[in-house]
């Protein structure tokens, strides 16, 4: 969501992006941008990642500690873009690479330069998919989030979760060639949404505690799924492309009216932008004026399925994961997957069989993708997939020219998770669950040495879990 700017809408008669818009030239403009066509040859990350109290983690942090430590991120001299999520995660995007090693270096610097930075603050970064804290406050003021807001608070509570305690990885590969074939945008484009599936569980890391996603391993995709009864689906899988991202989204509802000034911005009601290009937004509660190119290139930044295409396609269903380093296996995986033609077609043969289970509705609300967020790689078609896709990672990654240590983080991610059914959501379990024991133990002497009145009165001390 950061990565759009709030700016004001300022119409200037002489620039053709404020032009009024009709429906065919929409069509074209979504058709001519979505899939930028070519050899692979770039690539791309953007890791967001919650801020913590060095000392006491599990606690919210005041929102001016918070704004101090992103405004001395921001002053740093770093190759990637700082960001600030609505709930104060903060984000680095790297600039597209040439190489994963490229990419990896920029970031490991850069996040090493914030690191120090917040360390001198007693913060840390924390990779984790949802933000356990409570209560879950929205930090960002601006006309485009006070919009966001209303709109989702609509269809329920998941719209403000999202904004306030999700943190992913979003890995960003090029479209591919235009023809077919491995390495072609059709194919890469079907690969994407059939492995998806396979990278949720995998990297599931936001397990679901309470409420509508208890007991899921990545309750942050449940979230995500739930923010809208479209903005945050898949096309069809078996349509071309194309059109069938056009039809998505001319068909999704507007969001929001970027207005002029510092003023609200206006947020209508089951407007569609086809609605929009058709009718002029007449209503109790539309713009009231004629759709621009500009209105719509900001409609496709309000669109957030889990594969995005903006030229190149954007992977945004990867929980944010442990460790100072653990960012690196999904960027280094999805490269490898994509961007090798061998590992490419290993992986497309591996994950066709769970085209089944993906079905004819959209991800992520279909079977598949449902029971990756759920389950995870407990599930045993999931699981024999994902180690088919790592053992093809694996074997890629010379080629691709990786060194050693990501080579080494892949193969100890697939060891201590794949092959054995697990992902990191199941870490912070056990973690939970070891926590609540030493508890339970520290309490319980005392409480069977006491049998006096007063045994009966007295409580354990209240553990300060969950700790992310």
């Amino acid at each position: 969501m950061s990565e759009n700017s709030s700016a004001p809408h300022v119409h200037d008669p002489a620039d053709s992006a404020y032009a009024p818009l009709g429906e065919a030239a929409a069509e074209d403009l979504i058709h001519g941008i979505c899939f930028k066509t070519g050899p692979p040859r770039v690539l791309g990350a953007e890791l967001e990642w919650l801020v913590l109290d060095a000392e006491r983690p599990w606690l919210p942090l005041p929102p001016e500690r918070l704004t101090a430590a992103h405004a001395a991120a921001r002053a740093l001299p770093l190759g990637s873009r700082v960001t600030v999520e609505p709930g104060g995660q903060l984000e680095l995007s790297s600039a597209p690479a040439g190489s994963l090693s490229a990419c990896l270096d920029g970031l490991r610097a850069d996040l090493a330069a914030v690191r120090g930075a917040l360390r001198e603050r007693g913060l840390v970064l924390h990779g984790l998919g949802e933000d356990p804290r409570r209560p879950l406050r929205r930090l960002l003021a601006s006309p485009r989030y006070d919009a966001m807001e209303t709109y989702f608070d609509r269809t329920g509570p998941a719209g403000r979760a999202m904004m306030r305690s999700s943190a992913s990885v979003q890995v960003c590969v090029d479209a591919g060639h235009e023809e077919p074939g491995p390495l072609g945008y059709g194919r890469r484009w079907r690969l994407a949404h059939l492995l998806g599936a396979v990278l949720v569980a995998a990297f599931a890391n936001s397990p679901g505690r309470d409420g509508p996603y208890e007991g899921w391993r990545c309750a942050r995709q449940g979230i995500w799924s739930d923010i809208d009864p479209r903005r945050a689906l898949a096309p069809p899988l078996d349509a071309e492309p194309r059109a069938a991202w056009v039809r998505h989204a001319l068909d999704t509802e507007v969001m929001c009216v970027r207005g002029v000034g510092d003023g609200p911005w206006a947020v209508p009601r089951g407007l569609t932008f086809r609605d929009w290009l058709r009718t002029d937004g007449r209503g109790p509660d539309g713009p009231a004026r004629r759709p621009t190119a500009a209105d719509l290139e900001y409609h496709l930044t309000t669109l957030f399925p889990p594969v995005r295409p903006r030229g190149h396609l954007e992977l945004r269903m990867i929980d944010a994961q442990p460790g100072e380093d653990g960012w690196t296996v999904p960027v280094a995986v999805v490269h490898a997957l994509f961007d090798d033609p061998q590992a490419a077609e290993t992986a497309y043969r591996a994950v066709k069989a769970l085209a089944d289970a993906y079905g004819t509705r959209s991800a992520p609300r279909n079977p598949l993708w449902r029971t990756a967020a759920r389950d995870a790689l407990a599930d045993p078609d999931l699981r024999a997939a994902a180690t088919a896709c790592f053992a093809a990672a694996a074997e890629a990654l010379p080629r691709l020219g990786a060194d050693r240590r990501v080579q080494e983080a892949v193969e100890a991610f697939a060891g201590r998770y794949v092959r054995r059914g697990r992902c990191p959501a199941d870490d912070v379990d056990d973690a939970l669950v070891a926590g609540r024991t030493r508890a339970a133990v520290n309490t319980a002497p005392a409480a069977v040495q006491d049998t006096g009145p007063a045994a009966h009165r007295r409580r354990p001390p209240a553990a300060k879990g969950p700790r992310p």
